[in-house]
């Protein structure tokens, strides 16, 4: 459903000058999730400010919103009026002081080739947030380890800030992992709450831990279901159905490993098993192997499948066992 602001079209003129709550947020960093977290609250009614690395970068953004959304409409999701709409809500930047009058910026900077997101780099979109931002604004991370309270330590506000995390394995995956830090604020995870069902997520609440719930669950029985195939137990497609038909999941664990990315699998679990010692969160040699090869899932075209340019498997990998 396209929700369509309505205060500008009032015929009178409200005495008071409180906004709604989330009329306005940003977002730092236009990757996969964050174009998706883009679309998704544009098309809730809020504005949306994003910020990228150039003009370059920003312009091909746009592009990849706008095809999205022609893809909705192509399967009649969207007319060509609600499309427009959503789009005039989205405005590009490259300077952060086109955030202030947000309610709410999520950083989320895109992954490096290892994996790895910079926690210096993140620090530091965190304090240019808080030099432009009103003091009772959100300033949330997009992320699934144990960082919220580290990126915050350093704020003169701590207690706005908010760890979140989207599941990307597929749109109707819509749970929103909510993880308050140390300093994060009762009245700032209630907001987010709000958020959430905004955006028709249903909000869970987290408490700070590498992984959260969805991804330490996940490479638990990824590690499991790698060393069946290592050791001949059984032959990846029927582990696939296996998951899929007796659990009743959308995705084999191997194709949803590809969606999530091999590198970012890996180095959450090299994290998990430094953290928690616990050997089950160790990557399973496969896993090493896909990572070290460069073969790292639907980002790259070959992880535990191959890949067409569209994203889709075509084949089983079978290099892996070269």
């Amino acid at each position: 459903m396209i929700v369509e602001p309505i205060e500008k079209y009032g015929l009178t003129i409200s005495n008071s000058k409180k906004k709604p709550l989330f009329s306005k947020i940003g977002v730092v960093g236009a990757g996969k999730e964050g174009r998706t977290i883009i679309n998704m609250a544009a098309t809730a009614g809020m504005e949306v400010v994003f910020l990228d690395e150039s003009q370059e970068r920003n312009n091909f953004v746009m592009r990849e919103l706008n095809k999205v959304m022609q893809q909705k409409i192509s399967s009649w999701g969207l007319t060509s009026a609600e499309k427009k709409i959503i789009m005039n809500r989205i405005t590009p930047t490259l300077v952060y002081e086109d955030f202030a009058g947000c309610d709410m910026v999520i950083e989320c900077t895109r992954y490096s080739e290892s994996g790895r997101r910079s926690t210096p780099l993140r620090k530091n979109i965190f304090k240019k947030l808080e030099e432009v931002l009103d003091t009772d604004a959100i300033i949330a991370t997009n992320g699934s380890t144990v960082i919220i309270s580290e990126l915050a330590a350093e704020l003169e506000h701590k207690d706005r800030c908010v760890s979140l995390y989207f599941p990307v394995s597929h749109p109707d995956a819509r749970i929103l992992e909510i993880s308050s830090g140390m300093y994060t604020s009762e009245e700032v995870y209630h907001k987010m709450e709000i958020f959430a069902k905004l955006i028709k997520y249903k909000p869970h609440r987290i408490n700070e831990s590498n992984g959260n719930v969805t991804l330490r669950m996940l490479v638990t029985m990824l590690n499991e279901a790698c060393q069946m195939l290592l050791e001949r137990v059984s032959s990846m497609e029927s582990i696939e159905e296996t998951f899929t038909i007796i659990y009743g999941q959308r995705f084999g664990i191997f194709r949803l490993a590809d969606i999530v990315g091999i590198e970012r699998l890996v180095t959450l679990m090299e994290a998990m098993f430094n953290d928690f010692g616990e050997k089950h969160y160790k990557p399973n040699p496969l896993l090493w192997k896909l990572y070290r090869s460069n073969q790292l899932g639907v980002r790259t075209g070959k992880g535990f499948y191959v890949y067409d340019e569209n994203g889709e498997p075509v084949s089983t990998n079978k290099t892996m066992f070269n």
